[in-house]
């Protein structure tokens, strides 16, 4: 019987040196070469160290930044394409007057519908006259 995963209780639990990936809005962060002990149950890892622990944390909070910061730029670039100020963004999309300057400096994360419907917009820019209507 192997070591007891703490997020399962899975009994399996092995030494190994992996390659972990984890999804953060829609894109896989990948951290190589990370020794921990992993659940073949539920793919729960442990550390070995604290300086592997640490690196991991270190290395995901930069690539979600990095994601985080490529996400505002888009934002801003596609109300632009559109012709949209952020006051009538914020009016079509809803979140109140100041939404998108918020967005767009990282101060408030936009809902997944209003990051989809722009990103539709931006491919059919042909409907933003009817978003408007509707709005």
């Amino acid at each position: 019987m192997g070591l007891i995963c703490a997020a399962c209780g899975g009994h399996d639990m092995r030494e190994e040196t992996r390659v972990v990936s984890r999804l953060y809005k829609g894109q896989t962060i990948v951290i190589k070469t990370m020794p921990g002990r992993y659940c073949f149950d539920c793919g729960e890892a442990e550390f070995l160290n604290p300086s592997d622990a640490n690196r991991f944390a270190s290395e995901m909070q930069q690539a979600m930044a990095t994601i985080d910061q490529a996400r505002r730029t888009e934002l801003r670039s596609i109300r632009r394409r559109l012709g949209l100020k952020q006051a009538e963004a914020a009016a079509l999309f809803g979140g109140g007057v100041n939404a998108f300057s918020e967005y767009e400096r990282g101060v408030r994360e936009p809902s997944k519908s209003t990051v989809v419907l722009l990103r539709l917009l931006d491919r059919h820019p042909n409907l933003l006259a009817e978003a408007r209507s509707a709005a």
